[in-house]
């Protein structure tokens, strides 16, 4: 059977030096969101030739005898714009949640280099979009502990230091500095006399309504610890209520009062109980925790993200598109999943 590949004679991938080293050049014209034509090969400057292209990623689900593939971390890292979606509100959870996961399960110095030093560049652009934004600063905060854990844990081997570059790894320290310098000096401000109305100011009607539009326990836990009026509002039981109706299906629900031997909803007493105890059986739904969640399209094997979409091989092929709605049985089509963070990762031979 003949196998259909690059000739290993090719001259290989073109490449360009930025500012923070050596980049595939098809990477670098994904990460800028433009795509040039073939007439302008040297030239990243001009407008002209520019067509938007929205942040993805093609990948490799699985290897078979026929299909051999790799994922590098770095690269889909930076085809999906990463470095820039900090600054996307509905983004920024998910993004962290993946730097969380890979450095505390995979650590730093087991990546390669190239994916060390972009881990490294995302961890520093939070630290600038915190001090610029000022929120979210107990996300740094937790961020900059895992790195100190990490630089004190290589620190305490044999060698002293991690195997692979000198520089690199030195390179890893002078930038941990400056997140540290960064972190330490963020104060956060109370806006000024002239704005009004503040938090303070409105009646507990309002702070209610907006303590029902947050999602997670730990940010009413917190809220309850910084002022008196909220620790009021988050200890009635309408508000455990609301969040185990938001992350949980009726049938779950159901479930656990048959447990506990209770008949109907208007019988339970601690919904702040009931909800932890849902939660130790069923799990948060990740989608539910985070705004925007990365997808895989099933059709093409593209990462991307919903808000804006991916070229995908089923809108510029409508036949194909309508062999697998007649494939579904006449059933609604499921185009694309989510990828929650710890699925994300399963994707690369970390």
């Amino acid at each position: 059977m003949p196998f259909y590949s690059r000739d290993w004679r090719s001259p290989g991938e073109a490449w360009v030096k930025t500012d923070d080293g050596w980049v595939c050049k098809k990477v670098l014209e994904c990460g800028k969101r433009k795509r040039l034509s073939s007439n302008s090969d040297d030239s990243f400057d001009d407008e002209s030739d520019e067509v938007i292209v929205p942040p993805h990623c093609h990948i490799t689900v699985r290897c078979t005898r026929e299909i051999a593939g790799f994922n590098g971390l770095d690269e889909v890292v930076q085809r999906l714009d990463f470095r820039t979606s900090l600054r996307n509100h509905k983004r920024f959870h998910y993004i962290c949640a993946l730097l969380r996961l890979l450095m505390y399960h995979k650590g730093i110095v087991n990546l390669s280099g190239s994916a060390q030093r972009v881990l490294m560049q995302i961890v520093e652009d939070v630290a600038t979009h915190v001090n610029d934004s000022q929120q979210h600063f107990n996300v740094l905060r937790g961020l900059v502990i895992q790195l100190q854990d990490i630089v004190s844990q290589e620190s305490q081997k044999c060698w002293g230091k991690p195997l692979g570059s000198n520089n690199l790894w030195q390179e890893h320290i002078e930038t941990i500095k400056r997140i540290q310098n960064v972190a330490s000096q963020i104060e956060i401000k109370e806006p000024g006399s002239e704005i009004r109305p503040k938090l303070h100011d409105l009646p507990e009607e309002c702070i209610r309504e907006i303590i029902l539009r947050i999602a997670d326990h730990k940010d009413l836990e917190s809220s309850a610890a910084a002022w008196n009026t909220m620790a009021t509002l988050v200890s009635e039981q309408r508000i455990w209520r609301e969040l185990c109706r938001f992350h949980f299906k009726q049938y779950q629900i159901n479930l656990i009062l048959d447990i506990n031997n209770i008949k109907l909803m208007n019988e339970v007493k601690d919904w702040k109980k009931m909800y932890h105890q849902l939660k130790r059986t069923y799990g948060v739904n990740d989608e539910y925790q985070f705004a925007e969640v990365l997808k895989l399209c099933r059709i093409c094997s593209c990462l991307f993200w919903p808000s804006e979409g991916h070229p995908c091989i089923a809108d510029q092929m409508p036949d194909y598109k309508q062999r697998l709605e007649d494939a579904a049985g006449g059933g609604q089509l499921v185009v694309a999943q989510p990828v929650p963070p710890a699925q994300f990762l399963k994707y690369f031979s970390l």
